[in-house]
């Protein structure tokens, strides 16, 4: 007779929100550690040649027909253009590879019928939009005001901390921060900072995920992106700024929609079974991603940053 290994039992609480349905693993130190364990890893690994130049750039050149880097803008149309396809080709950037911690909360219910499952992801992906819309085309506008005054719109390159990298380095280093909260909290550390608001606003948490991905663009150094900067700059239009840069964090959750439509069709089977059969294993997937994507922004972002600027030490790849 085969002896089956049944998981630990959950640690049970009430349900709060979205992000933390109240059923936690017991081994919650592990969950953590692991998160943690596996963001500092991929910060590690993470090419930005690979990502950047031969994913990102190839991409773009590819959709639009031509050297999306060297190319100028010349209009506004083509800058709209440019802007959704550049914002496409950068889904795989290392200001993207947060949007993957996302994709555990999106995700339909095994329990549910494919048509029921899949407008339930419909239905989640637009409050994920309705957070990142707002905040990217309120960027953008005023980046179509006040742009060429702001440090994103230089090229210079300085030897140490320009503006432009402190930036980067204070925004992706806060939604870093904010994502490790809820992955504390998904997997039971912490409180839910979300429980109160999403008490009478059940989709807050996804209307807070699009917040942060619409976030992206104000502290992005991504070559591309820079380009659509200093071309909504120079406009001038408010208007342009604000299309263009709603259009870019649109592009860059294409993907990621994607992706989140393959999971919902793969819980179908067996693996939807596998994670019914126990609530606390959807707890340490949602927990997982969280950290993941927290411990990359930071490490990648603040503490790989100060080490190529010859402030600290960080190991380094060897492809790097």
């Amino acid at each position: 007779m085969t002896n089956v290994v049944a998981d630990p039992p959950a640690i049970s609480r009430p349900g709060t929100s979205m992000f933390v349905n109240g059923l936690f693993p017991r081994r919650r130190a592990l969950v953590v550690v692991i998160g943690f364990a596996l963001g500092f890893l991929l910060a590690y690994l993470w090419s930005p040649h690979l990502a950047d130049d031969q994913i990102g750039f190839n991409s773009a050149d590819a959709m639009l027909g031509h050297d999306a880097l060297t190319t100028p803008i010349g209009s506004i149309a083509s800058g709209v253009l440019f802007a959704f396809i550049s914002g496409l080709a950068g889904s795989f950037t290392a200001c993207n590879v947060m949007v993957l911690g996302a994709v555990g909360p999106l995700v339909g219910d095994s329990a549910l019928s494919r048509r029921e499952s899949l407008g339930r992801v419909a239905r989640s992906l637009g409050w994920l939009a309705a957070g990142m819309l707002p905040l990217s085309a309120l960027y953008g506008a005023l980046v179509g005001i006040f742009g060429t005054h702001m440090p994103q719109f230089s090229t210079t390159r300085s030897p140490g901390l320009s503006p432009r990298i402190i930036q980067a380095m204070i925004d992706f280093g806060v939604i870093g921060l904010i994502m490790i909260v809820l992955g504390l909290a998904a997997a039971g550390i912490v409180r839910d900072p979300l429980a109160a608001v999403s008490r009478r606003f059940p989709n807050a948490p996804l209307v807070l995920m699009g917040v942060l991905i619409g976030a992206f663009l104000i502290g992005r150094p991504y070559p591309l992106f820079g380009q659509m900067f200093r071309s909504a700059a120079q406009h001038h239009n408010p208007l342009y700024g604000a299309a263009a840069f709603a259009l870019q964090s649109l592009g860059n959750i294409v993907v990621m929609s994607l992706i989140v439509v393959l999971v919902s069709l793969v819980l179908r089977g067996q693996a939807g079974r596998w994670l019914a059969a126990n609530p606390a294993r959807v707890s340490a997937l949602t927990a997982s991603g969280f950290l993941i994507a927290g411990a990359f922004a930071v490490v990648y972002w603040d503490v790989r940053l100060l080490h190529l600027l010859g402030y600290i030490w960080f190991p380094t790849a060897p492809w790097h």
